[in-house]
């Protein structure tokens, strides 16, 4: 029998001088489970309805309003022009400095950049890769004259697109810079430098920056937030000098930027553009209220209005935690997880209502979070401001263009909606929002951990990011078109299974799928019900459903498909997504202590104290969904701590676990159940003690097992096997492996 290579090819880091930092982090998992052909039926949660669940889910804080995503099909401030400098843009949308993990593959990199441009993006920002400074060593390994970088220029400018480069300084090292172990180096703060190696990098920057105006780059952008020096002396909490670059008044915190900007407008030009990014707002998220020394909006508006009058030409600002650097870009991780939005990853909550100053959008699960922020620095300057963290119109049009009409900001900043749909641009200037393909917020994309535990990075919906012109798919992110024209048949139409139709009819084969349940949607429907909306799991099966109308897929519903069946319709290949097998305790239930699946769980009648058997990440969200619902939890698996919620991306992991914590769930690692009594269960722990856990409920959550057998013996030759009835784990790894089947007929 052939099968699909379904191996998954570990890639690049984008960001290698942060692998310090994910791997401290909790280690990474996915949804395992999540692509069976049978979706459950959805019901709200046992106790009652969301609105009823509000104080228990939140502790009374951060209520969410999921009525934000209306469409009334006005987009014109969306696609109006505006000007950056002398480059003129005809829409709001900008493609953030995020990609350089395609850097050591001039194909990858060209192309990646290149279908930005191409599916209308015109100002294209390509994050900082290179080692680019003539004085400091630099983490960043990559020469100018080896890297790619005039290959995405060029790309970018065939496509009718601007090319912006953002300078980042994260890994530099300075005289003063303390060295932490395994030979790296802290971050490095102003205090750190000499004046005369402030001199220097100026120096260095402006030439760096010369170098790439004669590559073809139309502007730059001055990293000058996170933990990047430009920060370090804008802000008081890290600028402890005691000279002309100190914290003593606004001038000397923002000199160095200032004197920067000038440089680089003496040398390059007064028309060149210069983009500053910064923290719009700063808060203390390791101890959360303790932000006396953080950045204001109001000491930002007075900072922003000097950088001006130094040349620059427009702002991007995003928030400003000090302790998760991934928050800044990926501010809506404080929203992940059911019934903890706020987490910090410390096991503690912000209130948004208070911290922050009050003035981040807290309340539309992280979408749009600093537009009111950027609307206030914006007052202060006449050059253009941009925003950033989850800035997706096609998910809440209506929100974007009146935030867009009412000057909250300028454009729109965006990276992971774009990086999913290259084409998500055209596609909603023709109001093809139906057929964008939405991000799912599950930060597979930066620094993932994959099932062998190796650190690399992917899209659960896009299964080419991070993978085209790479081992498993060398061809690129094109499809190629079939050789032969075959008759295909998909069995199960969850992620795996739409997406392997999808793929094959989009190469030009004759593809019917087959569903045994009335819709399609495989276990989403399920796990969107557990993960709630944050995740955007009813978007994903609206866009694979349509995909299979606009592909062309013959679709046919509660039809189960057997080997009879498969002998009489002859089909040339036969793609099985049928999902998996559920394991069970093979266990009695008592009258006190009931066992229930994890599929039904929703609809059942739950007690007070619930042990959920299972680590994987559908029994993670199940254990948060019943947290929610003030249901005390105990977790035993037989798994070690470390694979603990896999299936998950790392950095979801990194949220929701502490939570869970916090909130009093008990985890019992490498543990056995030995018997379930009247309203307690017994258990063998890992140090081989005999434990009794108070349980009135047990839901079965274990590791989902293959379920291929119905290929076995079949007259069909060309046969695949994708999803989880071929290897359990997660959607990403579905879709991929549908992917993979697709391309593979």
């Amino acid at each position: 029998m052939d099968t699909t290579d379904t191996r998954r090819v570990p890639a690049l880091s984008r960001r290698n001088f942060l692998g310090g930092m994910a791997a401290t982090a909790l280690s990474a998992s996915a949804l395992a489970g999540l692509t069976g052909c049978a979706p459950t039926q959805a019901a709200k949660p046992s106790s009652g309805d969301a609105s009823d669940q509000e104080t228990v889910v939140n502790n009374g804080i951060n209520p969410q309003d999921y009525d934000y995503t209306s469409n009334t099909g006005d987009l014109a401030t969306l696609f109006s022009s505006w000007s950056f400098g002398p480059l003129q843009l005809s829409h709001r949308m900008v493609k953030s400095a995020a990609g350089s993990d395609t850097a050591s593959n001039p194909e990858e990199a060209a192309t990646y950049y290149r279908n930005f441009a191409k599916g209308g993006v015109e100002m294209v920002w390509v994050e900082d890769f290179v080692d680019k400074y003539e004085h400091f060593p630099s983490a960043r390994s990559t020469p100018i004259d080896k890297s790619p970088l005039a290959e995405i220029v060029q790309a970018i400018h065939e496509e009718g697109g601007y090319a912006g480069y953002q300078i980042s300084c994260m890994g530099i090292n300075f005289s003063g810079t303390k060295q932490i172990a395994s030979g790296s180096f802290a971050s490095a703060v102003a205090a750190d430098m000499t004046q005369e190696e402030i001199k220097l990098l100026e120096q260095d920057t402006v030439a760096f920056v010369k170098r790439i105006k004669e590559l073809g780059f139309d502007a730059c952008e001055i990293n000058a937030a996170g933990n990047n020096i430009g920060q370090s002396f804008l802000s008081r909490m890290r600028n402890t000098r005691d000279d002309e670059y100190g914290p003593q008044n606004f001038e000397n915190r923002t000199r160095f930027i200032c004197e920067t900007i000038e440089a680089i407008k003496a040398e390059c030009g007064s028309d060149f553009p210069v983009q500053v990014l910064i923290n719009g707002i700063e808060e203390n998220d390791g101890t959360i209220g303790d932000s006396s020394l953080y950045t204001t909006v109001a000491e930002n508006k007075a900072m922003c209005k000097l950088m001006e009058e130094a040349g620059a030409d427009s702002f991007h600002v995003r928030l400003g935690p000090t302790s998760q650097h991934v928050c800044e870009f990926a501010s809506d991780l404080y929203f992940t997880g059911y019934g903890i939005d706020g987490t910090t990853s410390y096991g503690t909550q912000f209130d948004f209502s208070r911290h922050w100053e009050g003035k981040v959008i807290g309340n539309h699960s992280g979408c749009g979070m600093m537009l009111d922020v950027a609307a206030e620095i914006k007052e202060a300057v006449s050059v253009p401001v941009g925003t950033v963290t989850y800035m997706d119109p096609a998910h809440a049009p209506d929100f974007f263009e009146n935030a867009l009409k009412d000057g909250k900001a300028d454009f729109l900043i965006m990276n992971r909606p774009l990086t999913v749909d290259p084409e998500y641009v055209t596609k909603l200037k023709e109001g093809r929002l139906d057929e964008i393909a939405p991000c799912t917020r599950c930060m597979h994309c930066h620094f993932d951990v994959d099932k062998e535990g190796k650190t690399y990075e992917h899209c659960r919906v896009n299964a080419c990011t991070q993978h085209a012109f790479r081992e498993s798919m060398p061809e690129g992110f094109d499809l190629p078109a079939a050789k032969t024209t075959k008759n295909v048949m998909v069995v199960g139409a969850g992620p795996a299974g739409m997406e392997a139709a999808r793929i094959a009819a989009l190469r030009g084969h004759n593809v019917t799928l087959y569903e045994k349940k009335s819709s399609a949607g495989g276990m989403l429907e399920f796990a969107s019900t557990v993960k709630g909306p944050h995740e955007n799991l009813d978007a994903l099966r609206s866009y694979m459903e349509k995909q299979l109308e606009v592909t062309g897929v013959k679709f046919v519903t509660e039809h189960e498909v057997d080997a009879a069946f498969i002998e009489s319709e002859k089909p040339d290949a036969i793609v099985l997504a049928c999902g998996g097998l559920r394991d069970t305790l093979g266990m009695e239930g008592t009258e006190k202590t009931n066992i229930v699946s994890i599929e039904d769980f929703p609809t059942a009648t739950m007690g007070e104290n619930v042990v959920i058997v299972g680590s994987n990440a559908q029994a993670i969200d199940t254990a948060l969904n019943l947290q929610a619902q003030g249901k005390h939890i105990s977790m035993v698996t037989s798994d070690p701590v470390e694979k603990v919620d896999k299936g998950q991306s790392n950095w979801v992991k990194t949220f929701v676990m502490p939570m869970l914590y916090a909130r009093g769930m008990r985890l019992w690692p490498n543990a056995t159940i030995n018997e379930v009594g009247d309203g307690a269960i017994t258990i063998t722990s890992e140090a081989g003690a005999t434990e009794s856990i108070t349980c009135d409920t047990v839901i079965e959550a274990m590791d989902m097992l293959p379920n291929s057998s119905l290929l076995d013996g079949i007259s069909v030759e060309e046969t695949y096997a994708v999803g989880d009835c071929a290897e359990p784990f997660n959607i990403a790894d579905a879709i991929f492996s549908g992917n993979l089947a697709g391309r593979a007929i």
